[in-house]
């Protein structure tokens, strides 16, 4: 597997695997801005967050970009995500990832929902 395949393995399974997955991916003091009325989460604070702890039962990245420098990666796309009984929601992502000794650990997420404004 190569270093981006385990980036973007890592990020799919912060959407699936549920809050104690995505705890354990995390750096302590990470940041993560997520659409009103959530905010800016940082911190401990991101676990109390019920949208944090959800787990969504598929996830479809397209539109995916990399940059890695050193030990800096940031990942951008696009999700397409479903949970039961919820609208698929489709957002704009980006994630920041340090490799710290070898292992890969979230710095920060942020999420823009995909509105369509419809034909004009």
């Amino acid at each position: 597997m190569t270093p981006d395949d385990t980036l973007w393995n890592l990020e799919e399974r912060f959407w699936t695997s549920g809050a104690e997955s995505a705890r354990n991916m995390t750096a302590k003091d990470a940041v993560f801005v997520f659409p009103y009325p959530v905010g800016i989460l940082r911190g401990d604070a991101l676990w109390r967050e019920a949208d944090v702890a959800q787990r969504w039962r598929t996830v479809v990245m397209s539109e995916r970009h990399i940059s890695r420098q050193v030990n800096i990666a940031v990942l951008a796309y696009r999700v397409s995500a479903e949970r039961s009984d919820l609208p698929i929601y489709e957002a704009l992502c980006t994630s920041t990832y340090l490799n710290d000794e070898g292992t890969w650990l979230r710095l920060s997420h942020q999420q823009t929902p995909v509105v369509d404004m419809g034909e004009g």
